[in-house]
């Protein structure tokens, strides 16, 4: 019997022998477990944790997880253009875009929207294939009130608001500032123009809105000493180009192509200081064929 229980006992340290070899780094990890927290913690460090938090996670401001999928100063998105104030969907991943050179059929669906020098766009850069919401005179106070859309049923013009409320664009090109300059603030021209920007953005959720900066005037006007001057132009034209997303808003710029080494309008090219001449519209018209934005 004792024999029997010889080799019975050997038969069992051979078995756990060969169980030990098998597991023995697990073995080794509890062991070392063991030895760190005493017999008495080793129960509790044997528990599974509910949800592991990966390394680097962290909370902030709110209950997100993982810091890969916390929003930091809102949830606009990274990349080769990016939603300013916007609440863009986080799983949307922004466009890629690039200019390129369009002929005049890319206005087929266009809206261009403006003063008097929008105004000057429209009688002499033979764009007939574009729609123009434009009037002398026109502000960003009263963008979406001022009745200057005609009606093809009558006589009565109707207002920005409800013709953009009939008819959607593929573009839109808004070219306003400069009838603003003797009215409040830099400040308080840039909060109305952003609402304005983003009313357009409501009533046009699909078009692609092109933000022209103002044009400058002549250097010779801009020194008069009155409120019109290009270094307030310059402050409200970098309001303008804040803006800009690169996705749905994008900030155009003509000035570099038509003023002069002292930074005005170029005094061969206007006639009162703050217009165009006829001739020289083509330079704005081919300045924005050159500036088209593709998708990709």
């Amino acid at each position: 019997m004792k024999q029997n229980f010889k080799y019975a006992g050997f038969i069992i340290i051979i078995f756990i022998t060969g169980i030990g070899f098998f597991h023995r780094e697990e073995l080794k990890q509890q062991l070392n477990l063991l030895f760190r927290l005493g017999i008495e913690g080793y129960g509790d460090a044997l528990q599974f944790p509910e949800r592991e938090e990966p390394e680097g996670a962290a909370v902030s401001g709110g209950d997100a997880k993982y810091a890969d999928t916390a929003l930091s100063g809102g949830n606009a998105m990274e990349g080769e253009g990016t939603v300013s104030g916007g609440s863009a969907d986080k799983n949307e991943q922004p466009l890629s875009w690039e200019y390129f050179t369009a002929d005049e059929s890319y206005f087929d669906d266009a809206v261009f929207i403006g003063d008097s020098r929008t105004v000057g766009l429209y009688d002499y850069a033979g764009l007939d294939n574009a729609a123009f919401y434009a009037s002398t005179g026109l502000t960003v106070y009263k963008l979406f009130d001022a009745k200057i859309v005609e009606k093809e049923e009558g006589r009565q013009k109707g207002t920005i608001e409800e013709a953009l409320s009939e008819k959607q664009f593929a573009k839109i090109y808004l070219m306003i500032g400069i009838n603003e300059m003797g009215t409040g603030t830099v400040e308080s021209f840039a909060e109305k123009y952003k609402e304005a920007v983003a009313h357009l953005r409501e009533l046009q959720p699909d078009a692609v809105i092109y933000l022209q900066g103002i044009m400058k005037v002549s250097s010779e006007r801009s020194g008069q000493g009155d409120y019109i001057n290009n270094e307030g132009i310059v402050l409200r034209n970098e309001e303008i180009a804040k803006l800009a997303d690169n996705q749905k808003i994008f900030y155009l710029d003509v000035n570099p192509s038509i003023t002069d080494e002292s930074g005005g309008l170029v005094k061969e090219y206007t006639f009162d200081g703050v217009h165009l001449k006829a001739k020289y519209i083509v330079i704005w018209k081919q300045f924005l064929m050159e500036h088209a934005v593709k998708f990709y």
